[in-house]
């Protein structure tokens, strides 16, 4: 690999690791505020995480959508219109906050939830524009620009949650602002736009490349590890809450979460190298396993910090795993089509889990949600296991 490839290489890793901090800075103020800015606003406090469900809709009816779009007019192009979009959605809920109205809130969500569809494939980015070696870092050192976002997403919360006389309409206002410096950092990729050749040629069919057991595995992993992730999550501010502990408390362990979520990225990549995929996938399960017991142990803050954190590193682990392994099992003309399905079985299944986060939370209680997780996490670890063995049994000719 010549010197300029591999800077261009560096340059476009960086860029979109920063864009991925202002995405999850964004998206982890959504996380600590959408469900408890929905029960401010809903009569019915059941429907309480119905804006979170909102968001996660948004990008669900929009990622295979955003994935085509971006074959035709490249990445930067795509990620623009995504935060153009996303400036929309939080301008719709600063003004469902200020009229005090719930259903409009869910509208500005929904919106919202746009601009994270299209941030979802900053990690495919990068891996399309690595090195087969560099691939698997790659993913990793964007999504650990993460780290910043939960980090710097519940404290600004925090200070302008309240900063005006309508509650959480500070927050909002931030996130319009943090959208306008995603414009400004977009323009420094360095990735062409597709050719028209490589625009119209299609690959294989996705019902063949849907067939592959890898490909099975690495959606069913990325979308259920996603969607048990998103069931605690949701709940976590809520579940604090009515176990008496302050918004403070609250905010910090849903940052811890995220930083759970982004940190070990900065050597998820090495681990993969090192020891492969499926044994690092195995080890994000065996870590939600762990967040359950101690989530099931007890109601106290360090219980809710250290099974949060914990559950941040397992999603880790089977997300960039799961990317990775999904990375193994597509030709450069059928990236659209693979990343779009897998992205969109993630979003489905986060909308079923955050719209059950609440109404579960609010008629069984924080354990049930736990208990509920459990069999999804073993269903993971039978797939990763049922991989490991094909790959280690030699095919009958």
């Amino acid at each position: 690999m010549s010197a300029h490839v591999a800077a261009k290489q560096k340059k476009n890793v960086t860029v979109l690791a920063v864009l991925q901090a202002l995405l999850m800075t964004n998206n982890a103020t959504a996380i600590a505020l959408n469900g408890l800015a929905g029960y401010a606003l809903a009569s019915n406090k059941a429907l309480a995480t119905v804006p979170v469900t909102g968001w996660v809709v948004g990008a669900a009816a929009t990622t295979f959508f955003a994935s085509l779009l971006m074959k035709r007019i490249g990445r930067k192009g795509g990620f623009t219109f995504g935060t153009l979009v996303g400036i929309l959605g939080a301008s719709i809920c600063c003004t469902a906050l200020y009229l005090g109205s719930f259903w409009l809130f869910v509208a500005g969500t929904t919106v919202f939830g746009v601009y994270n569809a299209f941030g979802q494939y900053y990690r495919f980015a990068a891996a399309d524009a690595a090195s087969h070696d560099f691939k698997a870092k790659a993913i990793s050192l964007v999504l650990a620009g993460g780290l910043v976002g939960g980090i710097v997403g519940p404290t600004v919360s925090k200070w302008t949650k309240d900063a005006l006389p309508i509650a959480f309409l500070g927050a909002y206002l931030t996130l319009i602002a943090f959208l306008f410096v995603v414009l400004a950092v977009i323009r420094l990729l360095d990735i062409p736009a597709p050719t028209e050749a490589e625009a119209k040629d299609s690959g294989r069919p996705l019902a063949v490349l849907a067939a592959q057991p890898a490909f099975v595995v690495a959606v069913l992993a990325a979308a259920l590890s996603y969607g048990v992730m998103n069931l605690l999550m949701t709940a976590t501010p809520l579940a604090m809450g009515m176990c008496g502990h302050p918004y403070s408390a609250a905010a910090t362990v849903i940052s811890w979460h995220v930083i759970g979520m982004f940190a070990p990225s900065f050597f998820t990549g090495s681990l993969i190298k090192r020891f492969g995929v499926l044994n690092v996938m195995l080890a994000g399960v065996v870590l939600n396993f762990v967040c359950i017991g101690i989530a099931l142990a007890g109601v106290d803050v360090p219980n809710f910090w250290a099974a949060l954190f914990l559950l941040g590193v397992g999603w880790n682990f089977l997300y960039i795993g799961a990317t990775a392994l999904l990375t193994e099992t597509y030709r450069p003309a059928e990236k659209a089509k693979a990343q779009g399905a897998n992205d969109l079985v993630i979003f489905l299944i986060m909308a079923t889990s955050s719209f059950s986060s609440g109404l579960l939370l609010e008629t069984n209680g924080w354990q049930l949600l736990n208990y509920l997780a459990i069999p999804f996490v073993a269903v993971i670890a039978a797939a990763v296991l049922w991989l490991m063995t094909k790959r280690r049994v030699p095919a009958v000719a």
